[in-house]
């Protein structure tokens, strides 16, 4: 998944895809065609073990984001990040890995050759001819499903989930797509321009975070919003989100090679690096205020330090995943004030650390991107970066940041300007289903029972209503 036009040969220049005009059908004949002799197998398990470890990063953010929000909202930010990976399921079969990766699009976007993966069996994949098509397919589903799970969070506590599971299928597509296209597919503006991201720079959290700045943008703010203390009623879940992405992201980055060498040993390295120095340096920032070893600060700053070196993983060494983790939880960690300088709500600080960190990690890679380390898979051959005297990529870079950045943030602004004019799709919660919580007005039920009943008997009393009229799930 590297994005250097001379990183991975394409398909068609080792075996002949099932989709040629010479061959009358679709798919490979299983019967006829001997598929276990053009694969590695090593390579191909190790794809399969990465799709599941980013699968768990999901509901991972769920957690995380579930542990910064109220209690009265936990439930429905776990619940999200569970609708995304079904809805970008759906969507991913029907086209949108054709639009991502087909072979035959253009250097904008992919066409519909392979929609509902018409032609996706056996051939051999576009990310790694010695892996099945099938395999490649399903593990970047996993990429474009985490992507708008990432991007909601700045809505929390009061974006309405029917809206926003909506948003996310029409986002994926029109945003999501597109820069993965750029990125990734030998088609790609970006790809061909010589850009470097290895795992999602900004595919991912660029256009993550900067979809996350439109979003309240368009939302407004919380009901109290520079009146209340909103405090993480969670930390604990909050850590454990960290755990699992922290744990998946050896997926995330070491399978973007797609396949099992030495680069790909060398990109789970430097991602635990980075992870660890930036959760050290934000911990370290923090504890200049209260003179307390906080937690969330150590969880911010690792989730920083995977955001940054994500676009890096596959090009840099471990004295450029250091430098990395530590300048990327400096600069995250200065960006969570952003939000207070320019006066908009991003509940979670989802701009801040994937928008910033993703920026960050991907103008970084041009100065510590390294020759030797991408050619630790013995077949992929870049100028490198600074360290290399390839002066030029600081600018390929700059180029590919700055467009996902912009395109992200126009589309998703107009995108939810559009839907909150038509009927039914408002996308905010009105005062009462916001002070009750997400939880109980869109779902019907609660993270915590008990706990909450206390609370929602006292939202029954600030409406000066019977508290007998509405009957919470599991309560007595």
């Amino acid at each position: 998944m590297s994005a250097n036009s001379s990183t991975i040969p394409l398909a068609t220049s080792a075996v002949s895809s099932p989709t040629d005009s010479a061959s009358p059908l679709p798919f490979y004949n299983v019967a006829a065609t001997p598929l276990w002799g053009l694969y590695d197998p090593g390579d191909t398990a190790w794809i399969l073990a990465s799709t599941a470890l980013v699968w768990i990063m999901i509901p991972g953010v769920g957690y995380y984001y579930s542990g910064m929000a109220r209690s009265k909202n936990a439930l429905s930010l776990i619940m999200l990040s569970l609708l995304s990976v079904a809805v970008v399921s759906v969507q991913w079969f029907i086209f949108g890995y054709s639009l991502t990766f087909s072979t035959t699009g253009s250097f904008f976007i992919g066409d519909l050759k392979n929609a509902f993966l018409r032609g996706v069996l056996g051939g051999p994949s576009v990310g790694n001819p010695k892996i099945p098509d099938l395999v490649f397919a399903v593990y970047q589903c996993m990429f474009a499903a985490i992507t708008p799970a990432l991007a909601i969070g700045s809505a929390a506590e009061r974006g309405r989930l029917i809206p926003m599971t909506i948003f996310i299928f029409v986002w994926t597509t029109l945003v999501y797509d597109f820069i993965a296209c750029w990125t990734w597919s030998g088609n790609g503006w970006s790809f061909k321009l010589g850009t470097l991201d290895f795992a999602g720079g900004s595919p991912v959290h660029i256009s993550s975070g900067a979809a996350s700045l439109a979003y309240p943008l368009i939302l407004g703010k919380r009901h109290g919003h520079g009146i209340e203390e909103f405090k993480p009623h969670n930390i604990s879940n909050v850590v454990l989100g960290t755990v699992f992405l922290w744990f998946g992201w050896f997926g995330f980055n070491g399978g973007s090679n797609a396949c099992s060498t030495l680069r790909a040993a060398m990109a789970c390295v430097v991602t635990n690096l980075a992870a660890s120095v930036a959760a050290l340096t934000w911990k370290i920032m923090d504890y200049r205020y209260e003179r307390k070893l906080s937690a969330m600060g150590f969880c911010s700053g690792a989730v920083a330090g995977l955001v940054a070196i994500t676009p890096a993983s596959g090009f840099v060494g471990p004295a450029g995943a250091v430098a990395i983790g530590f300048i990327g939880a400096i600069g995250c960690n200065f960006a969570c004030k952003l939000k207070h300088a320019f006066n908009y709500d991003d509940a979670l600080d989802v701009f801040a650390v994937h928008g910033v960190g993703g920026f960050i990690g991907c103008i970084l890679t041009g100065i510590f991107a390294e020759q030797y380390v991408a050619s630790l898979d013995n077949f992929t051959v870049i100028s490198g970066g600074w360290l290399n005297r390839n002066w030029i990529q600081l600018g390929y870079q700059l180029a590919d940041a700055t467009s996902a950045m912009g395109w992200s943030f126009i589309v998703t602004y107009i995108i939810l300007f559009i839907m909150n004019k038509i009927p039914g799709l408002s996308l905010r919660a009105t005062e009462e289903e916001e002070k009750a919580g997400m939880d109980h007005s869109d779902l019907g039920e609660l993270a915590y029972y008990f706990y909450d009943k206390e609370e929602f008997k006292a939202y029954q009393k600030e409406l000066k209503t019977d508290v007998k009229s509405e009957k919470l799930p599991g309560t007595v």
